[in-house]
């Protein structure tokens, strides 16, 4: 049997006005004031962006890329001015691109597509952290964050990614890239809404309705729903994007700052795939040819029927859900409690060929012989499917003993999560059609003869973490001087089984990390601060490393899993210098980074499929230094600039086919030396427009450097008119996004690194087997044109 597919790949502050501190906390309070508050500490760093219904348009630094900041952390900040000028259906990894440290690496123009990344100083989606008001994004298995699945844009109030690190409270594992958390906007006080309409390249349209319910009654209750639908065929080759989605937020405050919410997302989609290329076949096909999937299936040619577009679309229901409470229970004493609920379905799948007789289920031989439609040769095509149906739920605790210069914070965070994962196969017809794309029903699925799935694999995982946190923010000499310190013990344990026949039944690994940290802020007059912090944040490897798998073809091991995975442990270090002056304010932030057991994400075959997995990269070092420059509105103009330059070293010999790979001293895979973007914005509260260009450097593919992908520049053009209120509609709004305006072509992002790409010498004298790495191809030119209104 042959099975070539993908594993899913569910592939993320504007100038804060008004802000509201609760227990170390961080929110948006309803204003229009056009002057920010006195500088605060908050507790977190975070990238943020903002409604512009609470601020007004055109009045925040650097087009809304940028904000004053006061923590002992890095933090770079997307502005609601800059959002609002977007295309609508851009996820929170193209609303970060624009900032120091982040690389985004995308398949098509508008972020439909689930092949998507986000590195951060070169340290990749699955190193990062995804909170939606204290609630985990993260996939349960993965640790990715897959953000075309996360909320609609125009219902953010915060998009912040702290570059260094997570909170000290957050609810996540592997955050060393640092941590995107998300805020809805707090519901209206009166009943209204907000609507959008957009058409555009790639027939490409979307609809978008928000109704607000104002505060019903005397209840003190407000709240939001919104719904969107969107839709898009691929911009190369076959296939066409369809998303559904719904937002909801209700809202309740009382007394003295005491707080609650529910807030939720739901989210289904069903895309097309873009096949991630070879450098070779880059060179040879670029966008065309090879790089594509078949538009038609020729049932006559195996090989060409198994890449029909429609054997490869992939499907996904995702609900996040949350009910964040904060209560003041004395004037010293708050308490902060988050309990959560995730679920997840999606059937990953691609075509594949499938032998009537001499299977095996793991390692027993079948002795049934099977029928299949349209079989030659005793060979015939099937869908060969990947399903992953996840569940997770937990609460996340804080409580704050605020007395003098201390704020004490002690923390309890618990999570459970169920994960199954199996593989079956469907049957496919002259035509190329199969049954149910979610593999959700039985009756279309291939069988054996006692009734039983065939199977490429199955497992089945429980995880359980148990976190106890213990921290201290120390205020001194007028708050001139901000102490920092905390302490953090995880505990993660994972058991699981293996379903198919084999030695491995059950699987088990348990871990107990320490993660100390300090920070500090020293504010040497209203316009200057200095910080420094370390932070350790560790990870375990993705769940596929406890299983073995096995040759359906021949019954032998494919690949051996083990309890005894090492996880990754990390030091970060941050010294940093920021200014907010009159009219510029910017940071500049030198970081370090060192990594035992680094984990790498790539891909791996398990029963002829490629699935998501990690890699032990052994030792790696990062250094480096972010800058952001903005400027505050000055004749309604608003540039902005940022970069970084990034040292990220390996620091060992990695084992490979029982030698040593020479990869001491080379350039870590997927963390390019440079990167820039600068951004100019217009707005003078009609009028409005914004044009961006970002570049990214070469990075390296492989662990020997033997491969790399080239630098590459991209820009885009956001033109509009905003209209006053006319009657019941509030600020009519007409806009025009050009997208990758030089439409160049060229690819994104490393999607699958390997250890070499050329046959390498080992350190013993050994060839050790080259392997090409894998990439996205970054979307074309596109536009949009979108109309919206508030009323």
């Amino acid at each position: 049997m042959t099975t070539v597919f993908a594993r899913k790949s569910r592939q993320v502050p504007v100038f804060l006005l008004g802000l509201t501190v609760c227990a170390g906390t961080v929110r948006a309070a309803d204003t229009t004031a056009l002057t920010p508050p006195a500088p605060i500490a908050p507790k977190a760093e975070h990238i943020t962006v903002h409604r512009v219904s609470d601020s007004a348009p055109g009045h925040q630094p650097g087009g809304g890329l940028i904000r004053p900041e006061n923590s002992v952390r890095s933090i770079s900040t997307v502005g609601r001015d800059y959002m609002d000028k977007q295309p609508p259906m851009a996820t929170a990894y193209q609303l970060a691109s624009m900032l120091p440290g982040a690389n985004v690496a995308t398949s098509d123009p508008f972020g439909f597509s689930p092949n998507t990344n986000l590195t951060v100083r070169g340290l990749n989606n699955d190193a990062i952290g995804y909170v939606l008001e204290g609630t985990p994004l993260n996939d349960v298995a993965y640790y990715s964050g897959y953000p075309s699945q996360f909320a609609d844009s125009e219902n953010y109030s915060q998009v912040a990614l702290a570059q260094g690190s997570a909170d000290l409270d957050s609810p996540v594992l592997n955050a060393a890239g640092g941590l995107m958390s998300l805020s809805f906007l707090d519901p209206s006080q009166k009943a209204g809404g907000f609507a959008s309409v957009s058409y555009g390249s790639f027939d490409t349209n979307r609809e978008f309705i928000r109704l607000e319910t104002g505060n019903i009654g005397n209840s003190g209750i407000r709240g939001f729903v919104s719904y969107s639908h969107s839709a898009s065929d691929n911009w190369r080759g076959p296939g066409r994007d369809k998303r559904q989605h719904v937002d909801f937020k209700f809202l309740k405050d009382w007394g003295q700052g005491n707080r609650t919410s529910l807030i939720g997302s739901f989210n289904t989609t069903v895309t097309s795939y873009y096949p991630q290329v070879t450098m070779e076949s880059w060179k040879v096909d670029g966008i065309h040819g090879a790089n594509n999937l078949a538009g038609h299936y020729d049932a006559s040619n195996a090989d060409n029927a198994v890449n029909y577009w429609r054997l490869w679309r992939a499907q996904e229901r995702t609900f996040y859900a949350g009910a964040p409470v904060h209560l003041h229970l004395t004037h010293k004493l708050s308490l902060d409690v988050t309990p959560y609920a995730q679920f997840a379905y999606g059937n990953v799948p691609g075509g594949s060929t499938l032998t009537e007789t001499g299977l095996y289920n793991g390692t027993q031989p079948l002795s049934d012989t099977l029928t299949l439609p349209n079989a030659q040769d005793g060979t015939a095509v099937v869908r060969a499917n990947y399903t992953q149906r996840s569940y997770r739920s937990g609460f996340n605790s804080t409580l704050h003993y605020k007395t003098g210069w201390n704020d004490f914070v002690l923390g309890y965070w618990y999570d459970y999560g169920d994960d199954n994962e199996q593989q079956p196969f469907t049957t496919v017809s002259a035509t190329g059609a199969s049954g149910d794309i979610w593999a959700e029903n039985n009756s279309s699925l291939i069988h054996l003869a006692n009734g039983q799935k065939l199977l490429g694999g199955s497992f089945h995982t429980i995880s359980q973490t148990n976190a106890l946190y213990v921290g201290d923010h120390i205020s001194l000499l007028h708050d001139r001087l901000t102490i920092e310190a905390g302490f953090k013990a995880v505990m993660m344990s994972r058991a699981g089984t293996n379903n198919v026949p084999g030695p491995q039944y059950r699987v088990a690994s348990n871990s107990m990390e320490p993660l100390p940290r300090v920070g500090v802020r020293w504010r040497i007059d209203e316009q200057n601060q200095i910080f420094f912090n370390a932070t350790t944040n560790f990870r375990a490897p993705d769940q596929t490393a406890l299983y073995n798998t096995y040759d359906p073809t021949s019954g032998a091991l494919a690949t051996t899993g083990s309890a005894d995975v090492r996880n990754e442990y990390s030091i970060s270090e941050e010294l940093g210098y920021r200014r907010t002056g009159q009219w510029i304010i910017g940071s500049l932030t030198l970081f370090n980074y060192n990594f035992t057991n680094r984990q790498i994400s790539t891909l791996a075959s398990q029963n002829g499929s490629i699935i998501q997995t990690t890699m032990n990269a052994g030792g790696q070092t990062s250094r480096g230094v972010d800058v952001e420059i903005g400027l505050r509105p000055w004749h309604h103009f608003s540039p902005y600039v940022s970069g970084e330059y990034l040292h990220a070293t390996i620091d060992n010999n990695i084992a490979s086919g029982g030698d040593l790979l020479p990869t001491k001293g080379k350039m870590a895979v997927r963390s390019p030396t440079l990167q820039a973007a600068a951004g100019i914005s217009y707005d003078d509260g009609h009028i409005f427009g914004v044009a961006t260009l970002h570049y990214t450097g070469h990075q390296y593919a492989t662990f020997m450097n033997d491969e790399r992908m080239s630098d590459r520049t991209t820009g885009d053009i956001s033109v509009g008119y905003r209209f006053g209120d006319l009657s019941r509609l509030h600020k009519p709004t007409l806009r025009l996004n050009f997208i990758n305006i030089t439409n160049e072509r060229s690819l994104s992002g490393v999607a699958s690194p390997t250890l070499n790409a050329k046959d390498t010498t080992g350190i013993y004298g050994s060839t050790i087997s080259g392997s090409a790495p894998s990439y996205y191809i970054g979307g074309g030119f596109a536009a949009l044109f979108t109309a919206s209104t508030g009323f």
